[in-house]
């Protein structure tokens, strides 16, 4: 196969996967979201998805939010780890949100990446799934995914990132990042991994990965 048509493959069999895409993490508007986001970093949807709720019973607006104390904010989130740096980070960016942007978050990636506590990626998923602006933030999944299929070398989330946009129509970017993560975790994860399972990288795999994968098959 060509690259095109390993992408077009990629493409269809996540169509065909994910008609529908659920996403990750509970939310209700671009600030609730913004904060799950945030509060995901190093931690599991699941786990950010149980502790929300009781965070956003107290506060689901900066206006509320700046009336808890960091320490209130903290021992809420605590179960999603890393709690002091999130906390603050989230009673941070909602000061800055009034004071800057009368409570609205700002559909800029750009100036969303100058609050406390978001990166790029943070950033990427809110204008994404938020406003529908085109972007592809890459975590775990995608990195693990786009090296796999052999989209990009895997140096860094910042090169796979450039790649993947290189490779795939820029319409389908906000689909395809959330049909990737979902593929990568029920069919090409990390650990446990079954290639038989994984009709993509079977099919169009780097071949240094299919070879080593066999390998270690024998040796157990």
């Amino acid at each position: 196969m060509t690259k095109a048509e390993k992408v077009d493959f990629t493409i269809r069999t996540l169509q065909e996967l994910y008609p529908t895409i659920p996403v990750p993490l509970e939310h209700k508007d671009p600030y609730t979201l913004l904060i799950a986001v945030l509060m995901s970093a190093q931690s599991t949807d699941v786990r950010v998805n149980q502790i929300t709720p009781l965070l956003f019973a107290r506060a689901d607006n900066p206006y509320d939010m700046v009336k808890l104390s960091v320490e209130e904010i903290r021992d809420i989130i605590r179960p999603v780890g890393l709690s002091p740096m999130k906390s603050k980070g989230i009673h941070g960016l909602s000061e800055i949100l009034i004071e800057k942007y009368n409570g609205e978050v700002p559909r800029d990636i750009a100036l969303l990446e100058e609050f406390p506590g978001v990166g790029h990626k943070t950033a990427s998923v809110v204008v994404a799934q938020a406003f529908g602006i085109p972007a592809f933030p890459v975590d775990t999944h995608i990195h693990r995914l786009m090296y796999r299929w052999g989209f990009t070398n895997g140096k860094n989330v910042v090169q796979t990132e450039k790649d993947a946009k290189r490779l795939f129509p820029k319409e389908l970017w906000n689909d395809l990042h959330l049909q990737i993560i979902w593929y990568g975790r029920e069919y090409s994860p990390a650990r446990g991994w079954n290639l038989e399972k994984d009709i993509i990288t079977k099919t169009i795999g780097r071949k240094t990965i299919l070879n080593s994968y066999y390998a270690n098959k024998k040796k157990t």
